[in-house]
């Protein structure tokens, strides 16, 4: 079977949906597909991945969440057409919305997350002994990975004269040191807050959320595509991972961000546990540590200074990018915390 570039391969594949095109316009992994009766998407992925993803779909659909681009069964039933080491599946196909403001679009697309993980939320057993564990590896890790950094600007303060990258990091170390203290005192604050729970909220998350991966219909709606990987998991994982490529720009402050963040708690809160686990992960300097020790550990006659000075740099603004959020994020949890406090104490006293 040949790939997306093969019109006579995707023509089979097409059969087995009684699907007669009048043109298939071949797009990397997606052939657009051009007939009399509209315009679709056909996505050829690796056949190893499961099509599970299809039954989390129509648990959506069911519980009445829509704004998820629908997978067409074939004429036979079945949601995807296997030929050889490639699987294809067929959808209605959509568009980006040209000219669309970057902050409306976001906003959309956070507002259509948060919904979707409501309506999929369930409780999910955790045992004292799986979150101990859990807690104890993580901090082991992080405590280790701090004493490197300090240990490594004691080694870069003995020298007599600094590379470059060295006399970077002293420069961003105090910064550095900083996240790493307080990822550990959130985890710690989340590990406290958990002693009385026997239960964890998971959702369906998307698992690669991006705004290429929420397009439009014709009416102008939005619509999340590229499910292969969704999973019930902490909302951390869809989050996390997208707020670590908006954020690593140069250093300014991203109240654009915040904004996105607001749209999504305003119909998903964070509960308190989830705020500091969601703190303690996203301020976790990990990317920098990397950096450092593959710096380290490599000989001198291999390092490349300025591409790995570089990669301090845009880890650094990073770094300052996420710092401002999580102290925006930290402020209103207090605020939020304190008033509730008030709220009690006023209760009692009634």
């Amino acid at each position: 079977m040949g790939r997306p570039s093969d019109t006579n391969a995707l023509q089979t594949v097409l059969q087995q949906y009684g699907i007669q095109p009048m043109y298939i316009e071949p797009l990397g992994v997606i052939a657009k597909v051009h007939t009399q009766s509209g315009l679709f998407a056909l996505k050829r992925i690796d056949a190893s991945v499961r099509m599970d993803f299809v039954s989390h779909l129509q648990m959506l659909y069911q519980k009445g969440f829509h704004r998820i681009v629908p997978v067409y069964p074939t004429r036979d039933g079945r949601y995807g057409v296997l030929q050889g080491n490639d699987l294809y599946y067929l959808m209605p196909w959509l568009h980006d919305l040209p000219g669309e403001n970057r902050q409306t679009k976001h906003e959309k697309l956070f507002r259509e997350l948060a919904r979707m993980h409501v309506l999929s939320q369930q409780e999910t057993e955790v045992t004292e002994e799986e979150r101990k564990e859990h807690t104890e590896a993580t901090k082991q890790t992080w405590e280790a990975q701090r004493t490197f950094l300090e240990q490594f600007v004691e080694y870069c303060e003995e020298q007599w004269y600094m590379s470059p990258f060295e006399l970077t990091y002293c420069m961003y170390y105090n910064d550095i040191r900083q996240a790493c203290t307080f990822a550990i005192n959130q985890l710690e604050v989340w590990e406290e807050l958990m002693e009385e729970k026997q239960t964890m909220r998971s959702v369906l998350v998307h698992g690669k959320l991006s705004p290429e991966h929420f397009l439009y219909d014709e009416k102008g709606l939005g619509y999340f595509i590229n499910f292969e990987q969704a999973k019930y998991a902490s909302p951390l994982h869809d989050l996390l991972p997208f707020l670590a490529r908006t954020l690593h720009a140069r250093p300014t402050q991203h109240d654009d961000v915040l904004a996105w963040l607001q749209t999504y708690f305003a119909t998903s809160p964070f509960q308190k546990e989830e705020m500091r686990l969601f703190l303690s992960y996203l301020a976790h300097p990990g990317p920098i540590v990397d950096i450092v020790e593959r710096y380290y550990q490599r000989p001198k006659e291999r390092r490349n200074e300025r591409e790995d000075v570089r990669k301090l740099q845009e880890y650094h603004w990073r770094l300052k990018n996420i710092e401002y959020v999580v102290m925006k994020l930290e402020e209103e949890q207090k605020r939020r915390e304190q008033a509730e406090k008030a709220a009690e104490a006023a209760s009692t006293n009634d």
